[in-house]
């Protein structure tokens, strides 16, 4: 859908004298999707005002206020989704993510509380819906890189490595080279990848986290540099896990940097800024150059 398009849809239902029917709910999925914020939150404030119980209106809410960094107002839509639909995990998942951007910016105390209110939504995630390899990745992540006070540990990581295995073998590499990474087992880290794209060579999560990898360690660089570029190649959004293209074009400006070229990173840095203006990591990388 094009942006004019979508603006219109964004006039339209914005002047409507009521919401609450399926076609408004579809017009503000539709915005959401295409990465349009502000619009997205009226369509969905609107949504909320006829109906303040609706789960997926909550949801989105809570999507887009994680997005735009107020983890708070977050908290108060996930928890709202969560009542109204008690056996969804993805509510929790959300919940989780916004319970864990509280922990950054809490001071010690305020923060292993918020950290255990994370895990604990994590968990709930996984036991509502043990099948799912995307809330299973979301409490990896968390196992992995908190301490033990909080819920975190290896052991714990490992495990849920060994289940997404089970479920997904191809997610599994990704998450074991994730893991070992890491643990600064980058070798082991590039050849879990590499299998992972022997099965799947196009698979999206893989190829970016191939360059992601070689951006943050320094090694293999041409090689993160191809799967960077191949990943761009391919249509945004075919995976959840994934990132979007602003990202990818970030990391291969990461990756032209260590290799000294200061002209290709700029650019890659200036594409990424094209497609999301308020990305901040892609603008923190252009002033680096200077």
């Amino acid at each position: 859908m094009s942006r004019r398009s979508l603006a219109g849809l964004a006039f339209t239902l914005l002047a409507l004298p009521s919401a609450g029917t399926e076609a408004d709910l579809a017009a503000a999925r539709a915005l959401l999707a295409a990465r349009q914020p502000a619009e997205a939150q009226a369509a969905f404030e609107r949504l909320h005002a006829a109906d303040p119980t609706h789960a997926e209106v909550n949801h989105a809410l809570g999507q887009l206020a994680n997005r735009r960094g107020d983890p708070a107002q977050a908290i108060r839509y996930f928890t709202a989704a969560a009542t109204a639909e008690p056996h969804s995990g993805r509510h929790q998942q959300g919940l989780g993510d916004a319970y864990g951007r509280q922990a950054e910016r809490a001071g010690i105390f305020g923060g292993l509380g918020l950290a255990r209110q994370c895990v604990a939504a994590y968990e709930r995630a996984v036991a509502l819906e043990p099948g799912s390899v995307e809330f299973r990745l979301s409490l990896l992540e968390f196992y992995r890189l908190a301490p033990a006070i909080v819920g975190g540990g290896a052991t714990k990581a490992r495990a849920q490595v060994e289940a997404i295995r089970q479920l997904d073998p191809t997610r599994g590499r990704i998450a074991a080279a994730t893991l070992l990474a890491g643990e600064k087992r980058t070798a082991e880290a590039f050849a879990e990848l590499a299998s992972a794209l022997e099965t799947q060579p196009d698979d999206v999560v893989a190829l970016y986290q191939v360059g992601r990898l070689a951006a943050l360690t320094g090694q293999e660089l041409e090689r993160g540099a191809a799967a960077l570029r191949r990943y761009l190649e391919l249509p945004e959004g075919m995976l959840p896990q994934a990132p979007g293209h602003a990202s990818g074009h970030w990391r291969l400006g990461q990756v032209r940097e260590r290799q000294g070229d200061r002209e290709g990173a700029r650019a890659a840095f200036e594409a990424a800024l094209r497609l999301e203006p308020g990305f901040k990591p892609a603008a923190e990388g252009l002033r680096r150059l200077r």
